[in-house]
């Protein structure tokens, strides 16, 4: 077993265990390979390993991997954008990706779904919820649910799917259960307006376990998977 293998199969075993002690079951909850700056080798290595879902944060990254497993005979598999989305960009992300985590404007939900090709199904978006207020984080507030989810709902190229969010980093568990709760609370109440919602992209490494407490479905791990990031290879 290569060295991606062998931490796939500990973040699972760690989901597998976070979702027993709160009586949750471990299918309920998708892992997403965060893979950004990473070569398309050790996304290969993943991919044997099993790993279908892969999270992106740069459009042109991104792309390039998506076409080249394309190419080379690897179309079953899910991918995902999940950084900050430029209008510049949006048009990318519509004709190449499955989902898009950072829906937080109607002007970027408009333009993807105008974007999005006609032969391929709506593109699955969540709303970015700015669950800790942080100035540097996109994401929206609470309060600006309802109209945004309202009108993206509406978006004939797309299908919204959930909400996701990005906590302000926090070493206590109860502070950090307690904002995955918040995040939860809203997703209950999106799910019972909308039929399509099922998504709640919450939890990373150092999350994780208060995020499927609360009721996380999907959990973004990269580091633990691929190791460190190196930025300078961009």
């Amino acid at each position: 077993m290569n060295e991606i293998a062998h931490n796939l199969a500990q973040v699972q075993h760690k989901i597998l265990a976070a979702t027993e002690r709160c009586g949750r079951a471990p299918e309920e909850v998708t892992l997403l390979a965060v893979s950004k700056t990473k070569p398309v080798s050790a996304l290969a290595e993943a991919i044997a390993a099993g790993q279908r879902a892969f999270g992106e944060n740069y459009v042109q990254e991104g792309v390039d991997k998506i076409r080249y497993f394309a190419e080379n005979g690897e179309e079953a598999l899910e991918w995902h954008f999940i950084g900050p989305l430029q209008s510049n960009k949006s048009r990318l992300v519509a004709e190449h990706f499955d989902w898009c985590h950072t829906v937080d404007r109607l002007r970027i939900a408009t333009r993807l779904s105008e974007q999005r090709p006609v032969e391929r199904p709506p593109l699955n978006v969540l709303i970015q919820i700015n669950i800790s207020d942080e100035q540097s984080k996109s994401g929206i507030a609470l309060s600006e649910l309802e109209t945004l989810a309202s009108d993206v709902a509406a978006l004939p190229g797309l299908v919204l799917r959930g909400l996701m969010a990005i906590p302000a980093p926090e070493p206590d568990y109860e502070h950090q259960l307690a904002v995955c709760q918040k995040m939860a609370a809203a997703f209950e109440l999106l799910k019972n307006r909308y039929a399509t919602v099922d998504t709640l992209s919450l939890g990373m490494t150092d999350d994780m376990d208060a995020a499927i407490a609360a009721g996380s479905t999907m959990v973004r791990i990269g580091t633990a998977i691929f190791g460190a990031r190196d930025y300078s290879a961009r």
